[in-house]
């Protein structure tokens, strides 16, 4: 399978990421952040140095990964003007993706409420009522855009987000009828917040043409204590999944881009030095 890295997991420095990722052979990129600016932020300049760079050092971009839409709430509405801030975004970061030839966009889902919905009481009780209801809404402008420019855009199942599963995911895009521009964007270590099984529950509702985009991390939560620890990969609660999950992608036939999400640091703040401890792992499990 296609293997990479968010290079600003290693450093914002892409040079410096890039010959990381020589030194490990992963060939995709995937920009978050390069030096001290989000994707959809950098100059033109600055674009066709990043393209510069990245194609003559042979390493295509997997997707551009800004944070759009996230810190929206239920209480916002497509067209307003936080809204119209992240639509603005987003157009900024499909210009850059033409540019670079990133295939995906990454977008986010608003602030979580607990609990969507219910039955036999939760229902006047405890759903957060109409929440779910106000997010189609604020992506379908987005979808839209997409589908005039040609990009594919890439939901992510987030810690803290309305779409913090592969389920609810799932549901915004068959809401949406968006299944031919907006793919999820799967995160299994976000979704241990919300105890979705990464396999096979997790995985079996990607089955049929959801998935878009992988990011690979290792974490152990603890929700009665709010408390989330990012771990080697291999040493969290995801380590006894990791293969079962690749043979899935191999058996599947998955083309997309998975992508070590490098958050991990081993006690020091030494973000690339987590990365040299866990990307041997990855690439034994995920790679070919």
């Amino acid at each position: 399978m296609k293997l990479g890295v968010i290079t600003d997991g290693i450093s914002r420095d892409l040079a410096h990421a890039v010959d990381v990722m020589d030194e490990f052979g992963l060939d995709y990129a995937e920009l978050q952040f390069v030096g001290d600016t989000e994707v959809g932020d950098h100059s033109a300049g600055e674009i066709r140095e990043i393209d510069a760079l990245l194609r003559d050092r042979g390493k295509p971009v997997s997707c551009l990964s800004r944070h759009i839409f996230a810190g929206t709430t239920s209480a916002n509405r497509a067209g307003d003007a936080l809204h119209m801030q992240h639509m603005d975004a987003l157009k900024r970061v499909i210009d850059m993706a033409h540019v670079v030839g990133s295939p995906l966009v990454r977008i986010m889902t608003q602030k979580k409420e607990q609990i969507l919905w219910g039955s036999h009481g939760a229902e006047k009780w405890n759903v957060a009522h109409g929440a779910w209801d106000t997010m189609a809404p604020m992506i379908a402008p987005a979808v839209d855009l997409a589908r005039a420019e040609g990009v594919t855009l890439v939901v992510e199942t987030g810690n803290g987000t309305m779409v913090n599963s592969n389920y609810t995911a799932r549901r915004l895009i068959d809401e949406l009828d968006a299944r031919d521009a907006l793919k999820v964007l799967w995160d299994p270590a976000n979704n241990c917040w919300c105890h979705e099984l990464a396999y096979p529950d997790g995985y079996e509702e990607l089955r049929g043409g959801y998935l878009g985009h992988v990011h690979i991390k290792d974490v152990q939560v603890d929700t009665p204590r709010a408390t989330l620890e990012v771990r080697e990969m291999g040493q969290g609660q995801l380590g006894p999944l990791f293969a079962p999950m690749a043979d899935a992608l191999h058996a599947d036939g998955y083309e997309g881009v998975i992508s070590f999400e490098s958050v991990y640091h081993p006690g020091n703040g030494d973000f690339e030095a987590g990365f040299r401890a866990c990307v041997d792992r990855f690439k034994a499990v995920f790679g070919p």
